[in-house]
């Protein structure tokens, strides 16, 4: 065994690998994109075989960059696309339907159903979370009630339940290790974040059962080791976090109230509240998170389901831009929106409004309007959620009294590199906004994890070491002018809301 360690970063349109040296340095890595199927209008899958297939070829990329061997690697870390859903035959290791992705909407009338039924509180106080379609415990009934014979085998302890983290590790363990982290767990609507255990009322309620279920494990620690053909016998893999808690520790964001904002296809902003377990009152999530010693820790997240993805339909579907590039000038290439709104609710709009039936709009449109004010404004979208995300955060402080507050949020993921935006999002925020010199937060917290849980590194502290920063973006918009452009973006969200 070397001194490399290896993360997987499986996202929602591609899997990217990177090999870190001891000083976090990258020395090799890989990327491949995979289909995205959309066999209805609001349902999204993914082919989990295909997912593996595009994993083991960056693997091999990742290693040729590096110029190392499998064997040269001390440890493996994995992050993911969290809520994801995979069910899988235990013996032929295969799929028994797609991967339902976290964007699906598909069970959206059932979780309007369990809140009809009264089960709001029930499910927030049990697992922090908010009863949505976005979360798996919905997508593994919707499995078991829709595949022939399967709640059967589920019941007969035939088939197997994971989140991608957890059958990528089968995969890579030769169906060797059934397991996730406690972050990945805390993102299914069936686990008790309190107790830190599977809650049995909720796979009652849910007809999940039990059998289906991974071991749940701390994020940096022994999860197993590897038995593929892929990177051989026994490379450990030591580190596992969903995507967002892993950018959360990439990030250095292990004291309470570093808050950190990861601008990928969804926008996702978490605060770390230590062992603060939080319930939010402003629409906000509360969810496991990892410590500075990779144990489990707790966080209040705000997830907005469309941020970079609004660019790719800017590109792919209204062909007003070549590449997400142009953007940036086109932005600049005009003072303002002239008044344009653009509301990204292509699926929903999560936090803090979950509303599963609000659809996008471009509102406030004049004949003098452009493609540079679309762009625009499609850009300050993404600044307006994260808003809403933080100012619920704030509120969720300042109500509970935690002696905490927010007064700079650190960035990552690629529309960060955006310099508009980030601008913008500094102004409308009214915070100092710091971006990292690696943006990949996601794959490096992962690292961070798995360097950890085998001793590669001694401590959370002599990873924050590790971060340097590439730019800081200070508001220098008035107050006045914030305000303005505010009540027209809340008055826009109202116009879409189908909840209101």
């Amino acid at each position: 065994m070397g001194d490399y360690v290896l993360a997987i970063d499986e996202g929602t349109t591609g899997v990217t690998t990177l090999v870190l040296d001891r000083e976090g340095e990258v020395r090799g890595r890989g990327y491949s994109e995979f289909r995205q199927i959309y066999p209805k209008p609001g349902w999204v899958e993914h082919d989990a075989e295909e997912i593996w297939a595009t994993t083991v070829k960056v693997i091999g990329q990742a290693l040729a960059a590096a110029g190392i061997k499998s064997l040269d690697l001390v440890a493996i870390g994995i992050t993911n696309q969290r809520e994801t859903t995979v069910v899988w035959d235990r013996k032929t290791d295969v799929p028994i339907y797609n991967a339902i992705v976290w964007q699906c909407r598909r069970t959206a009338d059932y979780c309007d159903t369990l809140r009809a039924q009264g089960y709001t509180d029930c499910f927030r106080d049990k697992t922090g979370l908010v009863i949505d379609a976005y979360f798996s415990g919905t997508k593994v009934k919707w499995i078991l009630d829709n595949v022939a014979g399967a709640r059967a085998r589920a019941e007969a302890g035939e088939l197997a339940f994971g989140t991608i983290d957890t059958w990528l590790i089968w995969k890579l363990s030769g169906g060797k290790a059934h397991v996730t982290d406690y972050s990945n767990a805390s993102r299914t609507l069936l686990y008790n974040i309190d107790k830190k255990e599977w809650d049995a009322d909720l796979l009652k309620l849910m007809e999940v059962p039990a059998s289906l279920l991974p071991e749940v494990k701390k994020s940096a620690g022994k999860f197993s080791e590897t038995d593929c053909a892929a990177v051989g016998k026994g490379v450990p893999i030591t580190g596992v976090a969903g995507d967002q808690q892993a950018a959360l520790f990439g990030q250095g964001c292990f004291h309470p109230g570093m808050v950190k904002n990861t601008y990928g296809t969804g926008c996702f902003a978490l605060i770390f509240t230590g062992d603060k377990s939080l319930r939010s009152g402003t629409g906000l999530v509360t969810t496991l998170a990892c410590a500075a010693d990779g144990g489990p820790g707790y966080a209040l997240e705000g997830s907005i389901f469309i941020a970079g993805a609004v660019v790719q339909w800017l590109r792919d579907e209204l062909q007003i831009i070549e590449k997400a590039v142009d953007t940036e000038p086109l932005a600049l290439s005009v003072p303002d929106t002239a008044g344009v709104y653009l509301v990204p609710a292509f699926v929903g709009l999560g936090a803090p409004y979950w509303d599963p039936h609000a659809r996008g709009a471009i509102l406030g449109l004049t004949r003098g309007a452009n493609r540079a004010h679309i762009v625009r404004a499609a850009l300050e979208g993404i600044a307006y959620q994260t808003r809403d995300m933080v100012e619920a955060m704030k509120q969720d402080l300042e109500k509970q009294r935690t002696g905490f507050g927010i007064t700079e949020l650190r960035v990552d993921g690629g529309a960060c590199m955006n310099n508009f935006l980030m601008q913008f999002q500094a102004d409308i925020l009214d915070v100092t906004v710091d971006r990292p010199a690696m943006i990949e937060s996601t794959s490096l917290g992962a690292a961070y994890l798995a360097g950890l849980g085998c001793g590669l590194w001694p401590s959370a502290e002599a990873l924050a070491k590790l971060r340097k920063t590439d730019r800081k973006f200070t508001p220098s918009m008035t107050a006045e002018r914030r305000v303005e452009l505010c009540h027209g973006w809340k008055a826009a969200v109202g116009k879409v809301r189908a909840e209101t």
